[in-house]
């Protein structure tokens, strides 16, 4: 992993005052099932913005680039989620937060994330907290992240379940938990890399796993000990 920090953002864009202070933008989308790349639009959706203001929250001011994969749907391709992750590697990216999940395995995700990670980079996905597989936190070296009610601001979990290794503070908002907790958790590990350049992933799992508010999964209708 290289030691100039840059975080890669997958989602549907940011605001107009948070593209002010992007490094880059892309946007990636269909056009009669062919992909097409070009300047990044305004966000449509409000979830990248969401985001990325959770994301920096946690991570304080940290170079930035946006890859533009959703529109005015929160659906996309994984044809469009590889083209992005491969953009953002190009463009230097350390680390790359996806606070999203595909249902479907699809072998063009799969080998672009494998590219990435061969490439040094730390890919931090969203899982459910239950329910099945997703795409690309189920892939090998993706480091799965969902939210936990139970997590304050600046505070994580290590839940180490089927289907997440790790639980961020998720915040208020009608936002998906596993969303808004996998930014949270991309941004400390954002401030780790700028403290701490040149951790590798399993160095940064270990810290992660190792300064967890709570361990183990949060049990509903259970006193906390």
């Amino acid at each position: 992993m290289g030691n100039e920090l840059r975080v890669g953002v997958i989602d549907s864009g940011c605001s107009s005052a948070q593209a002010l202070d992007l490094l880059g933008a892309r946007r990636f989308w269909l056009e009669e099932g062919q992909l097409r790349e070009g300047e990044a639009l305004p966000d449509q959706l409000g979830h990248g913005s969401a985001v990325v203001a959770g994301l920096l929250r946690e991570s304080g001011p940290v170079p930035l680039l946006l890859a533009q994969v959703f529109s005015v749907q929160a659906s996309t391709s994984a044809l469009q989620v590889a083209a992005a992750l491969l953009w953002l590697v190009e463009e230097g990216a350390t680390l790359i937060n996806l606070s999203l999940g595909l249902l479907q395995d699809r072998p063009v995700l799969h080998q672009a994330c494998a590219e990435a990670q061969a490439a040094g980079v730390l890919l931090c996905a969203s899982s459910p907290a239950q329910g099945g597989a997703v795409y690309p936190a189920s892939y090998p070296g993706v480091i799965r992240m969902t939210g936990d009610a139970r997590c304050a601001p600046g505070q994580w979990s290590w839940l180490g379940t089927a289907q997440a290794d790790f639980g961020g503070h998720v915040g208020a908002g009608g936002l998906a938990g596993a969303s808004l907790g996998c930014a949270a958790l991309s941004g400390r590990v954002a401030a780790l890399l700028r403290e701490r350049p040149g951790m590798g992933r399993q160095q940064v799992f270990d810290w992660l796993r190792a300064h967890a508010a709570f361990s183990g999964p949060e049990r509903r209708g259970a006193e906390d000990e």
